[in-house]
């Protein structure tokens, strides 16, 4: 399994998973940047993510749904605050409605993802930071812990088939 750690902070209202995998951090970054490449891991095997939008810059802003299992929808929106390719990236993460409109309600959180070389394979440390402890509480109990460690599972295979790309 590439996730090699999943830790939960109340205090820090944050969630860090690390993962490592047997390819070279432009590889690993690609899995990112290319909103084809992202959609085959973003989200659970059984809630697989279509991206609408990735305007992959500072400011700018993704548009994606997962589709469950049932053909329900579950729409959600980034917006890029920080790339420093191919090691860091960091976006503000949210819920939408139907039309892709951010849900307040249910806040935002901001993700943090670094990328490291350890000889020839990459570290991938992606760290979500709550807004509030009731959040994160929420976030949780919805499965985001398991759907993120599952999500992240399905990356070998894709780097696996992109090995000479």
């Amino acid at each position: 399994m590439t996730v090699i750690s999943s830790d939960k902070n109340l205090e820090a209202l944050s969630i860090t998973m690390i993962a490592e995998f047997d390819a070279g951090v432009e590889r690993v970054w690609q899995i990112w940047e290319d909103p084809r490449l992202l959609e085959r891991w973003w989200g659970p095997p059984s809630w697989p993510a279509t991206f609408e939008k990735h305007d992959f810059v500072p400011g700018g802003e993704a548009s994606y749904f997962m589709t469950g299992p049932e053909g329900e929808k579950a729409r959600g929106w980034w917006r890029f605050t920080a790339i420093d390719a191919p090691h860091h990236l960091e976006f503000d993460d949210g819920f939408a409605d139907e039309n892709g409109a951010p849900v307040d309600a249910m806040g935002a959180i901001h993700g943090a993802v670094t990328l490291e070389p350890i000889g020839e394979r990459t570290r991938m440390t992606v760290r979500s930071t709550f807004e509030a402890e009731e959040q994160m509480e929420q976030v949780l109990a919805m499965g985001m812990e398991e759907g993120m460690q599952q999500a992240m599972g399905q990356i070998d295979g894709i780097l696996a088939e992109h090995a000479n790309a």
